[in-house]
């Protein structure tokens, strides 16, 4: 029997595979295009401010101690790196979030064994604007406590050593709340049936959440991921629910 953990990579690989099939094509260039203008302006941004962010985070160390550079260092680019592309991630799939819906939706209905799709809609897509703009507030509004908890631990001298770990498991756990919430949405779940639903799923949860961080670190793989974890987690959806 396999172990919850390690069905959050099937569901991942799965979701690349379907996306790249000619019936889901349409609706993965949308949040594709989306996705490319973003990142783009991500490296561009994070190249000219990156060694700034992390010499802001690293403690002033005395003559004596000095060696410990050498041993934090790595740490706190680690640090900034997990910042940076976990906030940017989700500021993304702010801006996609329409998109990452209807590819979502479009997602269940191949899964769940219906090929045949209505002719594409501006107006459809349209119409799923304030609904998943109000959904993404929400996250936003779950988000950014925690966030800025991890933050402000993040220039606590020694006490940050341990914000490098904390946000490598909160972005994790916020993977999975990001893109889960795509099918549960359209599905009509309520927000805090959502969060109760990955939590009695947690180690599938972590598991897709935990893939799906990693795949998103990886530079010009990550432009791909993004429309893949949507259909991964429709998948979730799907199959979990049952």
């Amino acid at each position: 029997m396999q172990a919850p953990v390690l069905s959050g990579p099937q569901y991942l690989r799965e979701g690349l595979k379907l996306i790249l099939s000619p019936s889901l094509r349409l609706f993965v260039l949308l949040p594709l295009a989306v996705n490319l203008l973003l990142f783009g302006g991500l490296i561009y941004f994070a190249g000219h401010q990156f060694s700034l962010w992390v010499d802001a985070l690293m403690p002033t160390l005395p003559d004596w101690l000095s060696f410990l550079t050498y041993i934090l260092w790595p740490l706190f680019v680690a640090l900034v790196v997990l910042m940076v592309f976990f906030t940017f991630t989700l500021l993304a799939n702010v801006i996609a979030a329409p998109f990452n819906g209807f590819l979502a939706e479009k997602v269940e209905v191949v899964v769940r064994g219906q090929d045949t799709f209505p002719p594409f809609s501006w107006a459809e897509l349209a119409a799923m604007v304030p609904r998943t703009f109000s959904r993404e507030m929400r996250k936003l509004g779950y988000f950014l406590p925690r966030a800025i908890g991890l933050f402000i631990l993040s220039f606590i001298p020694v006490v940050n050593v341990v914000a490098a770990p904390l946000w490598l498991v909160f972005g994790i756990w916020m993977m999975a709340i990001q893109y889960i919430d795509y099918p549960a949405d359209n599905n009509k779940m309520s927000w805090q049936d959502m969060l109760a639903w990955l939590r009695q799923k947690r180690w599938q949860s972590m598991g897709f959440g935990g893939i799906t961080y990693l795949a998103l670190l990886i530079p010009g793989v990550n432009v791909l991921m993004m429309p893949a974890a949507v259909a991964g987690a429709t998948l979730f959806w799907v199959r979990e629910r049952t």
